[in-house]
């Protein structure tokens, strides 16, 4: 079984918080059970999770080696240029070394999407701008890592497609099984 989950920002990648207080975990939807995730989604994104309770299947979407390409949609501070695209294009320098090219696109007009809660903070005297970033490496934080390399720190992450899968219309909470 293989499930698509539009994963709300300020939810949990994970069944439950040990945390005090405890934080929203993927408990509170329904999810069918035995399923974990295949993957991570930070805290304070939003977007695709898939789940599975196929270790092999889970393996294949995330292990770097299979380089399943993850897209996201990527709401930044400032204008993305033609040189911050290009530099997001060629691979960014970061901490724990170069990343690998991606492909970068400015999606103009703006995305329409769902109302995040609680929304962006955004300053009325800078600009804002989205990217579509396309990578085949996963690391730690590493979209909002590369977009602040290039002088766009994020504002809004949501990964929108994984390989083959995407939200296709899934609203904030909801999912449904893919195969």
């Amino acid at each position: 079984m293989l499930i698509a989950f539009n994963k709300p920002f300020g939810v949990l990648c994970q069944f439950t918080d040990r945390s005090t207080p405890p934080r929203a975990t993927l408990a509170a939807f329904g999810l069918p059970p035995d399923v974990y995730a295949a993957g991570r989604l930070d805290h304070d994104s939003e977007g695709l999770l898939l789940l599975t309770e196929d270790g092999a299947l889970a393996h294949r979407l995330t292990d770097p080696r299979h380089k399943q390409p993850k897209t996201y949609w990527v709401q930044v501070e400032g204008a993305p240029s033609t040189a911050q695209l290009q530099s997001l294009r060629d691979g960014v320098l970061l901490n724990d070394g170069p990343t690998l090219p991606a492909q970068a696109t400015l999606l103009a007009p703006a995305p329409a999407l769902w109302p995040r809660q609680p929304p962006v903070r955004l300053r009325k005297t800078v600009a804002d701008g989205w990217i579509e970033l396309v990578l085949s490496e996963g690391r730690n934080r590493q979209v909002r890592r590369m977009t602040a390399a290039v002088g766009l720190p994020t504002l809004r992450l949501i990964r929108v497609a994984i390989g083959g899968h995407a939200l296709q219309g899934l609203l904030p909470g909801q999912w449904r099984a893919i195969a």
